[in-house]
């Protein structure tokens, strides 16, 4: 039986999730939970009217930040855009929320949600990669730092390729900073064309608690002006 959660902040592990990888409902979307959440290999994904449903799936989807693809075609599209860090960090989220993807309707990233990733943001827990050009914001994604750990949450684009010349530049800089991997939460054949790979939950498990409480280069995410990649 899925549990529901209560005022303490305690998750159920993450073995005792359900078949599809609901672990507890309820609960709110506290900065100090929120980030327990995430610190434990859980994250909140639910639809407009429902519970927070907070989620553990197995197989997860990570990124060994060594096994990024990059194409020569993307590499080419670089240099047409310009990469800047958490210098929008609402307005990607508000992107995020209102990109059509095929088989949704509506979006699971409600404003309570948006609310409380903009806090961890403004507590240096939560950043964005925006995708510029000429000027204009056209594509992005965001996501949460727990130790040497990103956890991709979303992406969006607006002109073909800014989503992923966004990605490809995090990737490097992740590599600078001493990252070591990506979570990307749920499998997808995008994440996967750029060498994200399916784990069992289990050794995702085991990776997370070997790099959440690992530290991270100081000038992480100091990242001042716009990155011209290809430039």
């Amino acid at each position: 039986m899925i549990k529901k959660l209560d005022y303490s902040h305690n998750f159920p592990h993450p073995d005792e999730a359900s078949e599809e990888g609901i672990v507890a409902f309820g609960g709110d979307l506290n900065p100090t939970r929120l980030y327990k959440a995430y610190r434990e290999g859980i994250f909140p994904w639910y639809s407009p009217g429902d519970p927070i449903l907070w989620w553990s799936p197995d197989p997860r989807l990570i990124l060994h930040l060594d096994d990024f693809k990059l194409r020569k075609s993307l590499k080419k599209r670089m240099k047409h855009f310009e990469v800047r860090f958490d210098t929008a960090f609402e307005q990607v989220l508000h992107e995020c929320a209102a990109i059509e993807r095929p088989g949704q309707h509506g979006t699971w990233l409600q404003p309570d949600l948006i609310e409380a990733m903009t806090t961890l943001h403004a507590l240096g827990k939560a950043h964005s990669v925006e995708a510029y050009h000429e000027g204009e914001l056209v594509g992005g994604l965001y996501g949460v730092s727990v130790g040497a750990i990103f956890c991709g949450e979303s992406m969006f684009a607006k002109k073909s390729d800014a989503s992923k010349v966004a990605f490809a530049v995090l990737v490097e800089k992740l590599k600078d900073w001493g990252y070591t991997f990506v979570d990307a939460q749920v499998p997808t054949d995008h994440l996967k064309s750029l060498g994200a790979i399916e784990v069992y939950r289990d050794y995702f498990l085991e990776m997370l608690a070997k790099n959440r409480d690992l530290s991270v280069s100081e000038d992480a995410w100091k990242v001042y002006g716009s990155i011209k990649p290809g430039h």
